[in-house]
């Protein structure tokens, strides 16, 4: 397959995270797909990139809609869709909940559970090593 039959994708998701008693950051991961990930999704027509993150993350996880803090970056990867190459880049910003929340996992979306994390537990769990660069980025 060449480059030009790959089907161009756009996504954004979020870094969420908040600080525990001893201020260090936990994230907050998804376990979707036998994968811990974090929250993301497909941009829709219309929408900011900023506006596409916030949604994804809040849909994702039954939240209201976080407040972004900053652009971390973006990751491109490829996949097999229904006979088709996808080639999808998603735009990470970091970003936090203005209030605590109960959150509920979009299991229409495969997301089984949702856990905030110690940020070494979530670079060392998540599943791809493109998410642990965004993570290595937000730490820094």
């Amino acid at each position: 397959m060449s480059n030009s039959d790959v089907v161009p994708i756009t996504a954004a998701g979020g870094v969420v995270f908040r600080l525990n008693e001893e201020q260090a950051p936990e994230i907050l991961m998804i376990f979707r797909n036998g994968v811990w990930d974090l929250p993301k999704g497909k941009h829709e027509e219309g929408e900011t990139l900023e506006m596409c993150a916030a949604r994804e993350v809040s849909e994702e996880v039954g939240s209201g809609i976080p407040a972004l803090i900053k652009k971390l970056g973006e990751t491109y990867h490829e996949y097999p869709d229904q006979g088709s190459m996808m080639g999808k880049t998603t735009h990470w910003y970091s970003m936090i909940f203005t209030r605590n929340e109960d959150l509920i996992p979009q299991t229409e979306e495969g997301i089984e559970k949702i856990e905030w994390m110690p940020f070494e537990t979530a670079v060392t769990v998540s599943g791809y090593d493109n998410l642990k660069e965004i993570l290595q980025k937000f730490k820094s």
